[in-house]
C-alpha cells in the first residue's frame, strides 16, 4: 500500500456499536507461508484516519465506562488518601551534601533539594521538576548527577515521551544553565575535575550506542569520541563507579557482554577493557580499593563474584571472591571501600549479604515473612560503614534500614506513611508452590483479608510478567488495598522467564522455552480455583508490556479461564515487530524472544504471537491500554490487536482500547494523572465481576 493511497473511514455506526477498523489486506510471505496483516495501515501513525481510530476507540471506552464515573471518582480517592502528598526521602550523605526529594501538596513532580554539612541546614532545592514540565504533557526525567565539587548539575529531561531526552548543565550557585545538548541518551559520567563530562548518544533504533567526552566551554563539535558499538545485538550504557575513580562503559546484549573503565583523573585516556567478550559469558564490574569485582556466569550458571587486579583485571588474574553456588542465586556486587554488598536470591527471595575484605565479618540482611523484598538503597558514600537498603512485603510499606556494618544495628530510619490509615494485623500473606504441567514448581505469593481465609471463591486479581529476567518482587502496593479491601485476593504468578528461582528460571521462560511463561500462569490459574481461591467468573489477568504479552497470549490458550484481560501496553505483535529491525529494541531481542528470520524461531514464535493467534471464539472481557509516543512497546500493536479482535471474535463481552494521546511506556508522567489511570483499571475489574456498585 502506497503511503499515499487513500484509506477508508473509520466506521462508528450507531453510538451503541464499536467502532471498526477497515480492513486493508496486506499479505507477506515468510518462509514459504503467506501472513496476512489486514490491520497493518495503523503504522502510519501521521495519517488522520490513525488518530481518527484511536480517538473513535477512546469515545467508545469513555462511553462503555461511563457508568462507572463515580466509582473510578472513589477509587482515586482512596489511592490518594493513601499517600503522603508532602512527602520527602530520607536524606542521604554524598561529598559533604545531604541529598532528597520531596514533594508538595498538589504539585505532580518532586523537588530535588540538599543541605551542606548537616541534615539541619538550609535548604536548597536545586532542580524543581515542576518548574521544568510546566507547559509539557509529558515530563520525565533520565537522570540527575551532581559534580564531585557539587557546584554543577546534569539532568536529562525527555518531554516527548518517547525517550528523548536533552542534556542540561546547570551552575548550581548562580542557577544558570550552562550548557544543553540535545538528543542524548540515558547516561552521563562527570570527570573528576568537575569540568568535563562522559555522556551517550543513540542510533536511530534508540539503541544506546556511542559515548563522547564533552569539555565545559567548548563546542559539542569539538566532543571526542570515546566508544562505539555497531553490533545491532548490544546496548551502550555509562556509569560511574562509587570510588569515583572510574567512569564504565558497558556494551551488553541478553547473553554476553564487556566493560571498560576509563579514569575519571585522566579522562582523555583510552578506555580500557576489563574482560573481552565471550558468547554466553555476562558480567557487570564495580571498583573496590585496588581492584575490581566482577559479577560473572563464566563457569557459574549462578552466577559467582570474582577479583580482579586494578593494574590487570584479564579473566587470567580473576580469583574467586564468592564462589559459585547451585542453591543460591548472586545478583548483583556492589563495592564499597571495606566491605562489598551482594544482592543473593534464596529459594526465591532476595537477601543482601554485607562481606567485610578482611574476613572479619559477614552479615545477612533477611526477614521472615513468607514473602517480600529488600533492595540497597541510595549508598553514595565508598568510605562508609553504613549500609541504606528498603525492605517491603505484601503488608509493610516500604521501610528504610541502615545497617551498621561494624556493630551489626540495624536502624529504621522510615516507613512510608499511610495517611488514610493502614493495619497489617487485618491482612494476611500466602506463598504457594504450584506444580505446572511439566513438573517444575512455580512460586505464588498471595495477599487478602484476614476474614476472607478459606471462604473462597473469591474476586482474584491474577498478575504476572515472566522476561529479561526480572523478578515481581511481593512487595507493598497500597493502591491494591482498594480492591482487597472489597474483597479481592491478589496473587502475583511468579512465572519463567524472570530469574525468582536462579538463572535458569529465566532460561526457561524465553527463546525456545518461552511457552513456558504462559503455560506457568495457565496452571496457576487453575490451581487457584482447584484450591477455592477463586471461580473462572471472578478471576481477573493483569499484565503490562512483555506481561501484557503473557495475558495476551493466554487470552487466546485459555479464554474460558479468565472473566476479564487488562493488559497494559501489550507486546502483542510479535511476529511484525521482530522482523523490523529498525524499531527501538527489536534487533537487541533477538536474543530474547527469536528472530523470526530463523524459520524453526519463526514457527515456534508464531505458536504464541497475540495478533497472530487471534481466532473466532469467546474472549473473556478485555481492557487494552496503550500510549501514542511510547517507544518501547508501538501503540499500533495494541491498536491492531482490538481491531483484530472486535473482527474475530463471536462474543459480545465488552472490549475496550484506551489510549493516552500524551503519556509514554509507563503512562503518564504526573503522579495524580498515574492514580487517575490506575483508578480506571481498578474499576474496570471490580465491574467485570460485579462489584462496581461497592
Amino acid at each position: 500500500m502506497s503511503a499515499a493511497a487513500p484509506l477508508p473511514a473509520v466506521v462508528v455506526p450507531e453510538p451503541a456499536c464499536p467502532p471498526r477498523a477497515p480492513a486493508i489486506p496486506r499479505v507477506e510471505t515468510v518462509h514459504g507461508e503467506s501472513r496476512l496483516d489486514p490491520y497493518y495501515w495503523l503504522r502510519e501513525r501521521d495519517r488522520p484516519e490513525v488518530h481518527a481510530y484511536l480517538q473513535a476507540e477512546n469515545a467508545w471506552t469513555e462511553q462503555g465506562t461511563r457508568h462507572t464515573a463515580l466509582l473510578q471518582q472513589a477509587l482515586y480517592h482512596e489511592l490518594l488518601g493513601r499517600i503522603k502528598e508532602d512527602d520527602a526521602t530520607v536524606p542521604v550523605l554524598d561529598r559533604g551534601f545531604w541529598y532528597y526529594t520531596r514533594y508538595e501538596r498538589g504539585k505532580a513532580y518532586p523537588l530535588y533539594c540538599r543541605r551542606a554539612g548537616s541534615p539541619e541546614a538550609p535548604e536548597q532545592i536545586y532542580l524543581d521538576q515542576n518548574l521544568l514540565a510546566e507547559g509539557a504533557a509529558f515530563h520525565s526525567l533520565g537522570g540527575t548527577e551532581v559534580s564531585p565539587d557539587g557546584r554543577l548539575l546534569i539532568y536529562l529531561e525527555d518531554t516527548t515521551a518517547s525517550r528523548e531526552y536533552d542534556l542540561t548543565v546547570k551552575d548550581l550557585e548562580s542557577g544558570r544553565v550552562l550548557e544543553r545538548l540535545s538528543s542524548v541518551w540515558v547516561g552521563s559520567a562527570w570527570a573528576a575535575d568537575s569540568r568535563s563530562f562522559f555522556y551517550v548518544t543513540a542510533d536511530a533504533s534508540k539503541r544506546g550506542n556511542q559515548v563522547w567526552h564533552h569539555v565545559l566551554g567548548t563546542p559539542r563539535e569539538a566532543d571526542t569520541p570515546v566508544f562505539r558499538e555497531d553490533d545491532a545485538l548490544n546496548g551502550v550504557s555509562l556509569s560511574r563507579s562509587r570510588s569515583g575513580r572510574f567512569a564504565f562503559i558497558a556494551s551488553e546484549g541478553y547473553s554476553s557482554g564487556e566493560w571498560w573503565a576509563v579514569p575519571t583523573a585522566d579522562p582523555g585516556a583510552t578506555p580500557r577493557l576489563i574482560a573481552p567478550r565471550r558468547a554466553g559469558v555476562e558480567y557487570n564490574v564495580d571498583h573496590a580499593d585496588g581492584y575490581f569485582l566482577l559479577c560473572t556466569n563464566a563457569d557459574a550458571p549462578n552466577f559467582r563474584v570474582v577479583r580482579a587486579p586494578e593494574a590487570d583485571p584479564r579473566p587470567a588474574r580473576w580469583e574467586d571472591w564468592l564462589p559459585h553456588r547451585e542453591d543460591v542465586f548472586v545478583e548483583s556486587v556492589d563495592a564499597f571501600q571495606r566491605h562489598a554488598v551482594v544482592c543473593e536470591r534464596v529459594e526465591g527471595l532476595r537477601q543482601l549479604r554485607i562481606i567485610s575484605y578482611d574476613g572479619g565479618s559477614s552479615a545477612t540482611v533477611a526477614f521472615p515473612e513468607p514473602a517480600y523484598g529488600v533492595f540497597p538503597g541510595t549508598n553514595p558514600e565508598f568510605d562508609t560503614d553504613v549500609v541504606r537498603f528498603t525492605y517491603s512485603s505484601l503488608t509493610t510499606p516500604p521501610s528504610v534500614y541502615d545497617h551498621h556494618v561494624v556493630t551489626g544495628e540495624r536502624v529504621l530510619r522510615k516507613r512510608q506513611e499511610i495517611p488514610s490509615g493502614f493495619d497489617p494485623t487485618g491482612y494476611q500473606v500466602r506463598r504457594l508452590q504450584v506444580q505446572a504441567r511439566d513438573g517444575a514448581r512455580v512460586p505464588v505469593s498471595l495477599l487478602f483479608r484476614n476474614c476472607d481465609a478459606d471462604n473462597g471463591p473469591y474476586p482474584l486479581l491474577l498478575q504476572g510478567y515472566g522476561a529479561y529476567g526480572v523478578t515481581v518482587e511481593p512487595i507493598f502496593d497500597s493502591a491494591l488495598l482498594s480492591l482487597v479491601d472489597r474483597g479481592f485476593v491478589c496473587a502475583i504468578a511468579h512465572v519463567r522467564g524472570g530469574q525468582e528461582l536462579g538463572r535458569r528460571w529465566y532460561d526457561d521462560g524465553k527463546m525456545l522455552n518461552k511457552l513456558n511463561s504462559f503455560h506457568d500462569f495457565i496452571d496457576v490459574a487453575e490451581e487457584l480455583v482447584r484450591q477455592g481461591y477463586t471461580s473462572p467468573d471472578r478471576l481477573v489477568a493483569n499484565g503490562g508490556s512483555a506481561g501484557g504479552l503473557l495475558v495476551g497470549a493466554v487470552a487466546n490458550m485459555r479464554p474460558d479461564l479468565f472473566r476479564a484481560i487488562v493488559a497494559e501496553v501489550p507486546f502483542v505483535d510479535v511476529i511484525n515487530t521482530m522482523l523490523d529491525g529498525s524499531l527501538p529494541l527489536t534487533a537487541q531481542e533477538w536474543e530474547q524472544w527469536g528472530d523470526p528470520c530463523n524459520e524453526d524461531q519463526y514457527r515456534y514464535m508464531m505458536q504464541y504471537s497475540p495478533y497472530d493467534n487471534v481466532a473466532p471464539r469467546e474472549y473473556p472481557w478485555m481492557l487494552v491500554t496503550s500510549s501514542l509516543n511510547d517507544s518501547q512497546v508501538m501503540y499500533w500493536e495494541p491498536a491492531k490487536w482490538v481491531a483484530r479482535l472486535r473482527a474475530t471474535k463471536t462474543d459480545s463481552q465488552p472490549l475496550y482500547l484506551k489510549t493516552s494521546m500524551a503519556g509514554g511506556h509507563s503512562g503518564s508522567s504526573g503522579r495524580y494523572d498515574r492514580l487517575r489511570e490506575r483508578a480506571f483499571k481498578f474499576a474496570f475489574m471490580l465491574d467485570a465481576v460485579g462489584l462496581a456498585g461497592d
